[in-house]
């Protein structure tokens, strides 16, 4: 199956550069293009695609605002965040926003791709390095300024094992990789992702993991 991806980005030659770099690619279509975060807003209503590639700062609407509308509105589409720098504090507020990850604007061919790939599929496109950053951002910030704070009780209808699941997403491992840790099917491992989901009305494990970090299930350390 075709992945369909919407580039958004204010600059013409990243648009072109990874438009021609992702149709190269037999798996992946570039269907359509946005100059600022509006645009992409309109664009992913009217092409629907699978991944929304979504530079942050963009002019009209930055790309946290676009990528909160695109959630809101419930658009199937994953959205991956590009960003210059992979210590830009915007791509903390873009993941809680409900972005699925973030890419560095300089990645190779094979990265990109792989990038889109990992995100179409319903996975977390979260580096161990940038794992880490988030769980001392967001143990740093006071309860009152996490955005899908909660209390403590409201894992509780979490089993055992999903708590335990739950904690692996937030360390970034994969399905394939929770799976060898707990030695159970990677089939089983997907049940519970998707019972976690549907306890805590979370749309992906990005969302799940975010919410792992702010109910401080997972600390540095």
């Amino acid at each position: 199956m075709t992945i369909r991806v919407l580039i958004a980005d204010d600059q013409m030659m990243v648009r072109e550069g990874f438009s021609v770099l992702l149709n190269a690619m037999p798996d992946i279509e570039v269907v359509g293009e946005a100059v600022n975060g509006r645009e992409a807003v309109d664009r992913v209503r009217q092409l629907a695609p699978d991944v929304v590639l979504m530079d942050i700062r963009m002019p009209e609407l930055n790309g946290i605002e676009a990528t909160r509308e695109i959630v809101a509105a419930d658009a199937a589409a994953k959205v991956l965040v590009l960003t210059t720098f992979d210590l830009d504090e915007y791509v903390y507020q873009a993941l809680r926003a409900g972005a699925s990850g973030f890419l560095l604007k300089d990645a190779s061919a094979r990265q990109l791709a792989d990038g889109v790939r990992v995100v179409a599929a319903g996975e977390a496109l979260l580096a161990p390095s940038v794992t880490k950053r988030l769980i001392s951002e967001f143990s740093r910030l006071p309860e009152a300024r996490h955005p899908l704070s909660v209390a403590r009780t409201a894992y509780g209808d979490l089993t055992e094992r999903e708590t335990e699941v739950l904690v692996l997403i937030a360390q970034g491992l994969s399905n394939a990789e929770i799976a060898e840790r707990l030695v159970v099917a990677e089939s089983t491992t997907k049940t519970h992702v998707s019972r976690i989901l549907v306890k805590l009305g979370l749309r992906d494990r990005t969302q799940a993991a975010v919410f792992a970090y702010e109910a401080r299930l997972v600390t540095p350390g």
